[in-house]
């Protein structure tokens, strides 16, 4: 509460990572945050722009205020250091680019893509090893389960509520629609402000893939040499292997043109012809 009364005197994010979930931010996130340069938010999701993940409780109506509570002060940000947040329900949620622009217009904004074959299939395994912890089960095999997805979110999607529990909980193919959340930020922010980033580089080349980072944002790449990498909240993905063959072809074939078109946006060539079930935090 005293961290909320101090309102002004807390620092705002120059930076976001925006997602994808399951796709290794909190290994980012942990790595970026041992940068002498870099203050890390508290907690690291915040989830203020989407609206927060308790159902009785929307936290971007909780104000500003209440998001800068999360940072640090003013007087302890040395100059040079840059502050951020990692929220990786951000690049799903329609809302949150609109909102971030009006907040910090003008922050970098970092997205870390999977192989959305990988990602689907990762989020719904996470699924059902939570199932006891969620009011939206998944009781459904891998392929029906991508299929009924539509079905599912049609009801949240209508009424416009991206806070819905069944909107966050089987979003397994959405989730990977990346060219089109991307988009919706460039309409807010500059392209040069986005940083897309493939979670396989992540996860093969940690260092190599967070000197980019550092470039990107400005920043003294030398502390990377000193940077603990190993990863956080790896995925525990042996079920995936075990994936009806059908179900994989359905989504491929979904996100085949999909994954075209962002390569063709973002001038690069994801390398996504097919699954490599990488783990991710």
């Amino acid at each position: 509460m005293v961290r909320q009364w101090q309102g002004k005197r807390r620092a705002l994010p120059d930076f976001l990572i925006i997602g994808a979930q399951k796709s290794g931010t909190s290994s980012l996130y942990r790595y970026l945050a041992q940068h002498p340069q870099i203050r890390a938010s508290d907690p690291k999701e915040v989830h203020y722009f989407d609206g927060g993940l308790d159902a009785g409780i929307d936290s971007y109506a909780r104000g500003e205020g209440w998001y800068r509570s999360h940072f640090p002060l003013l007087s302890d940000v040395a100059p040079g250091q840059k502050v951020f947040e990692a929220s990786p329900l951000y690049l799903l949620h329609p809302l949150a680019p609109e909102r971030i622009a009006a907040v910090v217009p003008h922050a970098k904004l970092i997205a870390v893509l999977r192989n959305p074959v990988d990602r689907a299939l990762s989020h719904y395994f996470h699924n059902v090893r939570n199932n006891d912890l969620r009011k939206n089960r998944e009781e459904l095999p891998p392929r029906e389960a991508m299929a009924a997805e539509e079905a599912r979110l049609a009801g949240p999607i209508a009424r416009g509520d991206y806070r819905d529990e069944a909107y966050r909980a089987f979003s397994y193919k959405a989730r990977g629609r990346y060219l089109e959340q991307i988009e919706r930020y460039w309409a807010h922010f500059p392209r040069e402000n986005l940083l897309a980033l493939r979670a396989e580089d992540l996860f093969a080349n940690p260092a190599g893939t967070v000197r980019r980072v550092f470039d990107f944002l400005e920043l003294d790449t030398a502390p990377g040499n000193n940077i603990d990498y190993r990863p956080q909240n790896v995925g525990r993905n042996s079920a995936i292997a075990s994936v009806d063959p059908l179900a994989l072809a359905d989504l491929e074939a979904h996100f085949a043109p999909l994954n075209q078109a962002l390569g063709a946006a973002l001038g690069e060539d994801f390398g996504w012809d097919a699954p490599s079930f990488a783990k991710a935090g």
